[in-house]
């Protein structure tokens, strides 16, 4: 029996009936009360979640990671799981208004019927994931009524795999959910009402699409009012019973406020006709345009700073559907220095795009669509998509915000596929000329170059040629290239160049791993659990690494940031660029638990200095002067000689001289440029410094600080005294191999300096090291070695003469790419090589130790190979100076055996 429910006053205004609150939910094993809207997880309805739904198990399986017995590791748990359709069923009493029409309307839904008093209702429009459900019911009801709607998250008829591999359904991140969300309402209107209001602003005028929709013929005049139009307008207008949209185009006023980032200006638009329920919109005037290869916006030129957003909110499953709650996660992505959100193969509920249009965000929502073989290759898929594509532009309209849209998410398509994808190209075009679109974001990772239908190209790389730093396999210039801030992607785009005129920007940058705060675990409280998080604890605390695991997890963070930095300044020394787009600034807890982000997976910063949002935004904003050093390290000396850019996209041009200081330990040099004119929208010159080294007599960090006009960067740099060659002191017996004249040695008492060449010849039990932290996860990606960076004990005294961090900072670059010695169990180390969460091994580069009668200092740095650079030079002379020392008194003892397990 299904209980019947009275329609309160309470719950009802002048045309709308709320519905939410107790619904009856039938479903396989299960019959009972649920709260809508909401999902059946929050209801606690459903299966627990299976260990054997885990992304690419057999890898995580093979290297380890993964144990039968073992719980979920790959991504986070959900507390109930239910596929499939579940009705929700409500008898409702209530009033029928006589003459008027009935709608029921759920704000977001999957898969969705409605049956009303056992009849099928059918959509007035076509149902998606991306935008409300209606459905009329003029004819159904009778005002004692049996409403049952049937959701279904198995998707038939759609496209299910590339949804439920989408971030809009994927439980990598927001969960395939099932159930309703935002309103559930019955909506009542007359039989001739204004169903939709569309306002296309271009930079003089704007276009009105307004949507009739009638059940009787109807004829009258529309007319339209705005305090941005130079008067208002009138649209007469005839009509048969239907539905039809007319247009109308107005001129804007002079001086009339353009929506522009950080400025959310908006007006309100409104249609009224005599004996119509006038209609009201809110838009913003804005023109997002390609013009001469680069986004514009309002004729000037921008530069994205965006982010994706993978539709991870572990507390719930699902995006918010509230503006509040959108406004601060935009204030949060803002305060890192974010300017655009581009959501991954999801679009997000009105609320984000209300939120961001207050806000000055911009936008790039993308359908459901994540297929990487066969995009668009069914009936269904196209069919679908065509329809999610068309619901999103005509809800989504009168957002600002909303400024670009891609077809999905490293689609890869047939020739039929790409056919279609021209096709909804220009359909999307058609119905809304105020926006960008492209067919995909990273289509065909790249290889296939641009697509020169969509109207921008968004990829990792172009027909092989890089467009990031980083990407898996640890490839890219990043960490096999000597360190610099020089390097920028003019030849990727001069490429690009000779195929299309688009704009071009890169994709998904970054995704440097750091290692996870446990302290997040407690903050679970919702539909999810951390089985993840817990698992990966489980393993420290086996290992034996939990005392030293905040350091660890700090150096990642450092390091992290440090790798960030270089890719956005890569970037914004590219002036062929329009944007840079990250992955991420928060954690993602799915493919492998990929914890990425400056923020946890709940969008809180990590509770270390590394994740300070100023931090960040220091160097992620309009407008930064960019230095260009071929190097970091200098031998004492040398003349420092560096150019000196600006990357300006702010919205007014500069004009100012810039000012340098370099100074620490004691050396201070300063000047002045030029005076120079910077306009906005421009990589320009501001000149060069030329500063002479000299006078430092022992090893220094100095910091180069840049300002013009108020916009500030700075660089550290390092300074080594200009000797000859470290020579090995007589005390010191160097061996390049762990043999019995080492063995020997440490028997008589003597001081032995183990250091091999850095090679897996001489260090067997080792594996190569890189500068970064691992790209993504080694679940995604296990081909990488794993390896972290480095974790030094910076307090330790043979770093008395060369200066360093507890992380491994840019002087660091050629010590980072050696071997890294896998060691039988965790020491102490001088410099430790951090490993991946999936591998815990304990592993080292440079420890001391007493061994027998002697003391023993083991590196697989291999020094000797790399005397070229001035800083693996500071650092052999470092080492010699300290084992020559009183102070070289190691505290840990290891045998002659355990030595020797290293090489075996």
């Amino acid at each position: 029996m299904i209980p019947r429910a009275r329609a309160r006053s309470s719950m009802k205004t002048a045309n709308l009936i709320d519905l939410s609150g107790a619904w009856v939910c039938d479903l396989p094993g299960f019959h009972g009360w649920v709260r809508l809207p909401g999902t059946l997880d929050e209801n606690g309805i459903g299966a627990p979640d299976d260990p054997s739904r885990q992304w690419q198990l057999g890898e995580v399986r093979r290297i380890g990671f993964w144990r039968e017995g073992d719980p979920i590791v790959t991504r986070l748990t959900r507390k109930h799981r239910f596929e499939g359709a579940a009705l929700f069923s409500r008898r409702v009493a209530w009033e029928v208004p006589e003459g008027k029409r009935a709608f029921l309307e759920a704000e977001r839904a999957r898969h969705l019927r409605l049956l009303v008093n056992g009849t099928e209702a059918f959509p007035c429009r076509p149902a998606t994931l991306s935008a409300p459900c209606a459905f009329e019911v003029t004819e159904l009801v009778t005002g004692r009524d049996l409403f049952e709607l049937i959701s279904d998250n198995s998707y038939p008829g759609w496209p299910r795999e590339a949804i439920v591999y989408a971030s809009a359904a994927s439980d990598e991140t927001q969960t395939n959910w099932n159930g309703l969300l935002g309103f559930l309402r019955l909506r009542m209107e007359e039989k001739v009402f204004i169903s939709r209001v569309r306002v296309l602003p271009s930079d003089n005028e704007i276009r009105v699409d307004i949507e009739m929709d009638a059940a009787s013929p109807w004829q009258g005049e529309l007319r339209l009012s705005c305090e941005a139009l130079k008067e208002g307008g009138r649209l007469p207008v005839r009509m048969k019973p239907g539905c039809r949209t007319f247009s109308v185009s107005l001129p804007v006023r002079e001086g009339a406020r353009r929506w522009d980032p950080e400025e959310g200006n908006l007006y309100n638009l409104t249609v009224s006709a005599e004996g119509l329920a006038p209609r009201t919109v809110r838009f913003g005037l804005r023109a997002f345009a390609a013009r001469d290869g680069y986004l514009t916006l309002n004729g000037r030129r921008v530069f994205l700073r965006s982010e994706a957003n993978c539709a991870v909110f572990p507390e719930t499953g699902y995006a918010p559907m509230d503006t509040a709650a959108w406004k601060a996660i935009l204030e949060k992505y803002r305060a890192y220095g974010v300017n655009c959100l581009r959501f991954h193969s999801h679009c997000p509920p009105e609320a984000a795009f209300a939120a961001a249009d207050e806000l000055g965000m911009l936008m790039q929502p993308e359908l459901s669509h994540w297929d990487p073989q066969h995009a668009f290759g069914s009936e269904e898929a196209r069919r679908y998509y065509r329809s999610e594509l068309h619901e999103i532009l005509l809800h989504l309209a009168n957002h600002p915000s909303f400024v670009m849209l891609t077809f999905g998410n490293e689609l890869q398509a047939d020739d039929e596929g790409h056919a279609f994808i021209r096709q909804l190209l220009g359909e999307a075009r058609a119905l809304d000329p105020t926006r960008l679109y492209a067919g995909g974001s990273n289509p065909h990772y790249g290889q296939r170059g641009a697509d020169p239908a969509s109207d921008f190209y968004t990829a990792m790389s172009f027909r092989g040629r890089e467009m990031r730093a980083t990407c898996d396999g640890m490839t890219g210039w990043l960490n096999h290239e000597p360190p610099n801030t020089c390097h920028d992607y003019r030849e990727t785009v001069a490429e690009i160049r000779k195929e299309t005129d688009q704009p071009v920007f890169s994709f998904e940058v970054g995704q440097y791993e750091i290692l996870p705060d446990f302290d997040e675990i407690g903050r679970y409280q919702g539909v999810t659990s951390p089985e993840n998080l817990r698992h990966i604890r489980r393993k420290v605390r086996e290992k034996g690494l939990e005392e030293d695991w905040k350091r660890r997890v700090e150096a990642t963070g450092e390091s992290s940031l440090l790798c960030y930095r270089a890719e956005v300044e890569a970037a914004l020394r590219t002036g062929g660029y329009s944007g840079i787009s990250l992955l991420g600034l928060q954690d993602f807890p799915g493919q492998g638990t990929a914890l990425v982000g400056m923020m946890n997976a709940h969008l809180m910063p990590k509770p270390y200095a590394f994740a300070d949002p100023a931090r960040f935004a220091a160097f992620f904003r309009d407008t930064l002067p960019l230095v260009l050093l071929e190097r970091f390290t200098y031998p004492a000396g040398e003349t420092l000689r560096a150019r000196i850019r600006l990357a300006h996209y702010g919205k007014q041009p500069l004009r100012g001289r810039a000012r340098w200081r370099l100074e620490g330990d004691g050396f201070l040099a300063r000047g002045e440029l030029a005076e120079v004119s910077a306009p906005a929208g421009a990589l320009t010159d501001l000149g060069s410094l030329s500063v002479p080294l000299q006078g430092l007599k022992k090893a220094a960090r100095l910091n180069l600080t840049v300002d013009y006009c108020g916009h500030r960067n700075e660089y550290p740099l390092w300074v080594y005294p200009d000797e000859e060659e470290p020579i090995c002191p007589a005390s010191v017996l160097e061996c390049r191999a762990w043999d019995e004249t080492a063995r020997e040695a440490l028997r008589r008492g003597s001081i032995v300096y183990l250091a091999p060449d850095s090679t897996e010849e001489a260090f067997p039990r080792s594996i190569q090291a890189q500068f970064s932290p691992d790209f993504w996860s080694v679940c995604t990606f296990p081909h990488q070695t794993g390896c972290m960076g480095l974790l030094i004990d910076e307090s330790h005294p043979l770093f008395r003469n060369f200066p360093t961090e507890s992380f491994g900072n840019w002087q660091w670059h050629p010590m980072a790419g050696r071997r890294a010695l896998l060691l039988p169990e965790p020491i102490e180390c001088i410099v430790a090589e951090m490993d991946s969460y999936a591998f815990m091994r304990p592993m080292a580069m440079l420890f001391e130790c007493r061994c027998g009668a002697g003391r023993l200092l083991v590196s697989s740095l291999g020094l000797h190979e790399i005397k070229q650079r001035p800083e693996a030079r500071a650092l052999q002379r470092a080492i010699y100076d300290y084992l020559s020392s009183d102070l070289f008194q190691p505290r840990q003892s290891l045998t002659e055996g355990w030595i020797s397990s290293l090489f075996l």
